[in-house]
């Protein structure tokens, strides 16, 4: 067998085997003491450990004959940070293991870590001694596990506190919006350091008490960057951006984070402008920032931009995505339609360690579906998320059958999700509605909408209504939808009256068409569409006079109806179609094709559909 040398920083004799056994064993021989050699013996052991290399490091100390509670400290914590729980516990429950109160600490610790709470919990009453960092580390243990009471709990009963202990407490109150019993704590404080103060200032600040985490930081003895960043987050989270803008140029110096906190205020209150004059004056960006600027991008509509700022990205030097980046970037792409785009992106996401993320492969499946590609969708859906598909996938890949119109497929995919046991949600309902919707199943919707209504767990959303609505709209059942409307009372929203507003057009009833679009100025008096769909349907009706009536309204108001836009991706080139513009360059030859697609289209509506499929198969 092929002997290992350790190459340690000492001098280590190997002895050889006894007689009764086949074990080599290692002792310890230094011109320094003991202890000494002890301690380089830990550092060995704690570096291959930290190197992953968790296999050498228990050789080497398997081969130490003179093990003090360091030593075994070390290895224990060495298996709970490759995340060999198991192997620690093993070695910590040896009948020769020698545990001090650091060991046992280190355990707890390791099962925290592990969301073991419950045996965190029976190993740290086990303890045979405990010290402020064993209080402390339990109770961060119940603060991770949302057990707040159980976190204040044990800190009314520690025998002793250091400023650690009552951060933690404060810290733990505060997440969990408990700002006055966290302020009562904070009073009782003998002595602060600055991170106390930071934390109640972030937590004043989160729960929307903005003021009195300003007097709080002007009070502050000390502030260091964090502080700065925690007030500067509290005013953008609570949309007084100049307060936040100003106090940022005040800041005695910034990092990253003080950058990255105002341009994501900026954007998160629709301040878009703002938020790219600060991106353009920073001289070193991180991938947070670059994400938060293409974020803004396609959250205002401008997906192409987002696109060019992901190439300028990877063109900066040392930058790489993270699952944020390639989600938002996705979406872009979907936005858009881009496949090419999308597809080159995947190539980008296969060669790193996100094609595993079911974040990114869901916003993968997202573009896919919204480019058409609904076979490599599925496929990626199939494949891609086969270990470990969560609820955000299903909702994903039932939408995308919804958005082109696959309801049998939608309704297949939603019960083989109720025969795994996944539970749906809000999003899964407006999926279902919607494919119902598209494909005018009637009774199949109002099941669906009846499960709504009788599932507790699930928020009656403003879309359930309006795919509710678009259903009966679309399936010729206005008087139905406009009563279910009015039985909502004042929480019917623009929305849900504007898709059985679009019902009324399609069906060419003009009568209740009238009665809604009256509804609907009263909520937006300046929607021009409105006024537009309203003069059609009279038009649709013969009712010239009342459709020249309302458009002598719109022009009275001065409004005008945004022309429909619309796009397609040829090669490299992407063409793109307004109403009533004449200037592309193929514009009567195009208009030639639309009306043999028209007549192709009459002409298919009065055949048989068997005829239809003789047709299909020739």
């Amino acid at each position: 067998m092929k002997k290992v040398l350790y190459h340690l920083p000492f001098t280590l004799l190997s002895l050889p085997k006894s007689p009764s056994s086949n074990v080599s064993t290692i002792r310890l021989t230094s011109t320094v003491a003991i202890h000494l050699d002890i301690k380089r013996c830990n550092l060995v052991i704690a570096r291959l450990c930290q190197n992953g290399k968790i296999v050498h490091a228990r050789k080497v100390f398997d081969e130490i004959l003179e093990r003090d509670s360091g030593l075994w400290t070390t290895m224990i914590s060495g298996y709970l940070k490759c995340g060999m729980i198991r192997e620690a516990r093993k070695l910590f429950d040896r009948l020769d293991a020698k545990k001090n109160v650091v060991t046992w600490t280190a355990m707890v610790n390791g099962y925290i870590r592990h969301n073991q709470i419950k045996e965190a919990e029976r190993l740290f009453y086990e303890m045979p001694l405990r010290n402020v960092v064993s209080w402390n580390t339990m109770i961060d243990g119940y603060a991770r596990n949302g057990l707040t009471q159980q976190a204040l709990d044990l800190f009314r009963r520690m025998p002793e506190r250091n400023v650690v202990s009552w951060n933690t407490i404060i810290t733990t109150l505060v997440q969990c919006g408990r700002v006055d019993d966290a302020q009562r704590l904070f009073d009782q404080m003998k002595e602060r350091d600055v991170v106390s103060w930071t934390t109640m200032v972030a937590g004043f600040s989160k729960n929307g008490r903005v003021e009195d985490a300003r007097a709080l930081f002007d009070r502050m003895p000390d502030r260091n960057v964090v502080s700065w960043n925690a007030m500067i987050t509290g005013y953008a989270q609570n949309g007084r951006l100049d307060e936040a803008l100003d106090l940022f140029q005040r800041m005695p110096e910034r990092n990253m984070p003080s950058w990255n906190t105002m341009i994501t205020g900026f954007i998160q209150n629709g301040e878009l402008n703002r938020a790219e004059e600060l991106f353009c004056v920073m001289r070193v960006k991180n991938v947070i920032t670059w994400t938060a600027m293409m974020t803004g991008y396609v959250q205002h509509g401008l997906s192409e931009e987002a696109l060019k700022v992901f190439n300028k990205m990877l063109a900066a030097d040392g930058l790489k995505p993270n699952t944020g980046t390639f989600v938002t970037v996705l979406g872009a792409c979907s936005d858009l339609a881009g496949l090419t785009e999308g597809q080159q992106i995947h190539q980008i996401i296969s060669k790193t360690n996100f094609q595993d993320s079911t974040c990114v492969v869901s916003a993968l499946i997202n573009m896919y579906s919204k480019c058409g590609e609904l076979r490599i969708a599925r496929k990626m859906f199939d494949d891609g998320l086969l270990r470990q598909r969560d609820l955000i996938s299903w909702n994903g890949m039932i939408a995308a059958y919804a958005h082109h119109g696959y309801s049998k497929e939608a309704i297949n995919l939603f019960k083989e999700m109720q025969e795994l046991g996944v539970p749906a949600n809000d999003v899964t309902f407006v999926g279902l509605l919607t494919a119902c919707s598209h494909t005018g199943l009637v009774e199949e919707g109002l099941k669906y909408f009846d499960e709504i209504l009788k599932n507790k767990s699930i928020e009656l959303r403003e879309d359930h209504c309006a795919c509710l609505i678009d259903l009966c709209g679309r399936a010729g059942r206005l008087k139905e939808a406009f009563n279910i409307i009015e039985g909502l009372g004042e929480e019917a929203s623009l929305t849900v009256w504007g898709a059985l507003l679009a019902g009324c057009n399609v069906h060419g009833n003009a009568d209740i068409g009238k009665l809604v679009a009256e509804k609907i100025l009263k909520i937006d008096p300046q929607n021009a569409g409105t006024y537009s769909l309203l003069s059609n349907m009279y038009a649709s009706a013969g009712k010239w006079k009342e459709a020249a009536n309302v458009r002598m309204k719109m022009k009275d108001k001065g409004l005008k109806k945004q022309p429909g836009c619309s796009w397609i991706e040829v090669g490299n080139s992407v063409q793109v179609f307004v109403v009533g513009d004449k200037s592309h360059s193929q514009y009567k030859l195009l208009g030639h094709l639309l009306d043999d697609l028209h007549t192709k289209m009459k002409k298919a509506r009065e055949t048989p559909e068997d005829d239809l499929l003789v047709n299909v198969e020739l």
